[in-house]
């Protein structure tokens, strides 16, 4: 068969409704500054999409240094992967700043998470080694698993007990094998908003012999001292062997690192293959970075109002009688009952006749029957903004209630 035509017949689990949800429900544009409110489709929205959760983004401050910095650098300096030619040592200085800001002994700047994430793994681990992951883990540390050729095991989603027996087997595996354990968890799942168990999981190392590694992509900045993470706020930061950090959320840009002890740093920095292989990180978003990573870690009003936004988005909603699960961090998933022609009318009732952008997750993300709208607030947003939301919630959930959403189509206001 022509791998043309097999693309044709099998479009993939979402690819497969691109004909109907792309430009709206996938890849819709968002337009204009980065804030609070932008347009989509040419109306004015209140958006709660976006990880710029210190609202870092547009800041005068930040767009002064990123605008010097590129006139300076231009986007093309460094050339060359690091190893090679695109060494600089502004690289050096703000991954020993990152390293100093997540308390560890080194730290190793990433391209991009995603691949960071999963190269990382890929490096850490040989056949004989033995993962256990959480269930919930983001794919790119699905993806990273793929490439392991050893054994995984894999536990229900913060199920310490669960997680003890699968560190048994893993214990028992590993003997046979001569290899080692990893354990992989995140600091902040992205979607439901609850924290992994670290302090539980690193006491486990008083039993089981393994290392564990943290993908804290919404913990960093957000959460802890000085933003400095979910596991200075659970005071095992020490207990986490590696620690990874995107630069795409708290410090709206690209890139990432992974914090660790100068052995561990030392190996992936000549073994992670998407950083060997791969074009230096450009200097304005080095540049970038360390400003941003000065502004997270000296002026705390940017977390604080981050802070008062979500608390109140959170407390309002859970007051109203919304289900946002079990959610101890700025994402804010609101689960509503439902069937998916149902969801997409809401996100529509929403858009176009309230002016309110949020994302929508249906199965099997979350179970079939299940509606998530996913809300992410941030220090750029208003307590009005807060007001409005609750207010705008309140009116579709009644209409859900008496089955409005089950129509074919939403009638514009």
């Amino acid at each position: 068969m022509d791998i043309f035509d097999k693309i044709k017949k099998d479009r993939g689990p979402l690819g497969k409704f691109s004909s109907v949800a792309h430009g709206y429900f996938t890849f819709p544009k968002l337009e204009g500054e980065i804030s609070n409110r932008m347009k989509f489709r040419g109306k004015d929205v209140l958006v709660w999409s976006l990880n710029n959760y210190l609202g870092l983004a547009n800041h005068p401050e930040i767009r002064k240094v990123d605008a010097e910095a590129a006139t300076q650098y231009g986007l093309g300096t460094p050339m060359g992967a690091r190893m090679m030619s695109g060494n600089t040592s502004v690289h050096e200085e703000l991954e020993a700043q990152l390293a100093e800001y997540v308390h560890k002994e080194d730290a190793i700047l990433l391209n991009f998470g995603y691949q960071g994430c999963a190269s990382a793994i890929d490096a850490l681990v040989d056949r004989n080694d033995v993962i256990v992951y959480d269930s919930e883990s983001h794919a790119c540390i699905m993806d990273g698993l793929r490439m392991h050729q050893g054994t995984r095991y894999v536990y229900p989603h913060n199920d310490i007990e669960a997680l003890k027996i699968r560190l048994d087997r893993a214990t028992k595996l590993a003997t046979k094998t001569g290899g080692g354990i990893l354990v992989i968890t995140e600091g902040v799942f992205g979607m439901a908003g609850d924290q992994g168990k670290l302090k539980e999981i690193v006491d486990l190392k008083e039993k089981y012999e393994f290392r564990l590694f943290v993908d804290d992509a919404h913990g960093i900045g957000t959460l802890g001292e000085k933003g400095a993470g979910t596991g200075v706020l659970q005071g095992c930061q020490d207990g986490i062997d590696v620690y990874f950090g995107t630069f795409a959320k708290s410090f709206a840009s690209i890139g990432a690192f992974i914090g660790s002890n100068e052995n561990v740093i030392d190996y992936l920095r000549y073994n992670a293959r998407s950083q060997i292989f791969a074009k230096s990180l450009p200097m304005p978003l080095v540049v970038g970075a360390l400003k941003r990573l000065e502004m997270m870690r000296d002026q705390p009003e940017h977390r604080e109002k981050l802070w008062t936004i979500a608390n109140a988005l959170q407390e309002g909603l859970r007051s109203k009688g919304f289900d946002l699960g079990e959610t101890n961090s700025p994402v804010t998933p609101v689960f509503l009952n439902g069937a998916p022609e149902e969801a997409a009318n809401i996100v529509f009732d929403l858009r176009e006749n309230h002016g309110l952008f949020c994302s929508l997750v249906t199965y099997p993300v979350v179970p079939k029957g299940v509606i998530m709208l996913r809300l992410i607030p941030t220090a750029m947003h208003t307590l009005e903004d807060v007001a409005y939301t609750i207010e705008k919630f309140e009116l579709i959930k009644q209409k859900l209630d008496a089955n409005e959403y089950s129509k074919d189509k939403i009638i514009m206001a």
